[in-house]
């Protein structure tokens, strides 16, 4: 492996980390509703699955996108990384309280576009700047699932103590990644 490829790997970490903040932290709310273990692991794994499909959209009209406006690409990339870090950070400090769907069935459905629609985002601008797409969607989707997994289980445990502060954790990596692709 080069410096370079290593360097793109710790970025896509990073950024899977950075996405899957979203679920970190709408799972510790949704944990203190006392959830089986058996629901947790399918929430963990439809979250998970989530996070890989949403950005597979993403990456594929980020291609297409790229391949019209050339140049342009990077710039739009990195500037949609910022909005969306910007947007995660600045709803960190909403201080309204979340209404939570039940999670199963439609409600588990709701729960997952929801949290994944961020990584919609992250996959249309990662289209546009030619990223492997397939360990970028593998390390978004293990990443999710794992920190679902991690939400809800401290979520019972906790009670709430980390929501806000992961939030603007995750928002902050991906302001800083927009602003690497940037400058």
């Amino acid at each position: 492996m080069t410096a370079y490829q290593i360097g793109e790997m710790v970025s896509l970490i990073f950024m899977a980390i950075a996405l899957g903040m979203d679920a970190f932290s709408v799972s510790l709310g949704l944990g203190m509703r006392e959830i089986r273990l058996k629901r947790i692991a399918v929430i963990g794994i439809v979250i998970g699955l989530f996070h890989i499909i949403m950005p597979f959209i993403g990456i594929l009209l980020g291609q297409v996108i790229s391949q019209q406006i050339g140049q342009y690409a990077v710039l739009a990339g990195g500037l949609l990384l910022v909005g969306i870090g910007a947007q995660t950070v600045f709803s960190a400090f909403n201080h309204e309280t979340r209404r939570f769907v039940q999670p199963v069935g439609a409600g588990l459905f709701i729960f997952a576009v929801s949290v994944s629609l961020d990584s919609f985002s992250v996959g249309l601008s990662l289209g546009m700047s030619q990223v492997k797409a397939v360990i970028a969607l593998l390390l978004f989707g293990a990443a999710s699932m794992i920190l679902t997994w991690t939400g809800l289980i401290l979520g019972r445990k906790v009670h709430g103590l980390l929501g806000v502060y992961s939030e603007i954790l995750g928002g902050s990596i991906l302001c800083g990644f927009g602003l690497n692709m940037l400058f």
